[in-house]
């Protein structure tokens, strides 16, 4: 570049309708790759989230599973009606 503000002809952008030099099939290419670019960061995008979601849901269900079994062994119900069976017992 030979002003500070103006960028080198390798990086800079065009606007591939106004470009004279370019054929419609180059201009046909060059939209292509642009939209496979865009899908590339779209994919990528909603892979993020994708895993972002299967860590919560996993941590959820695991959640569930894991203070189900806690409360199932803190119930002593079971226990009370067989000391209530084995005094029954005892009594007769």
């Amino acid at each position: 570049p030979e002003q500070p503000g103006e960028t080198a002809a390798f990086a800079r952008r065009i606007d591939p309708a106004r470009e004279p030099g370019l054929s419609p099939e180059q201009r046909r290419l060059m939209a292509q790759v642009e939209y496979a670019q865009r899908q590339r960061v779209l994919q990528r995008r909603l892979r993020g989230r994708n895993l972002l979601l299967a860590l919560g849901i996993g941590a959820v269900t695991f959640g569930i599973y894991g203070y189900t079994f806690y409360s199932v062994s803190q119930e002593r119900f079971l226990d009370e009606l067989e000391q209530e069976a084995e005094a029954a017992r005892a009594r007769a």
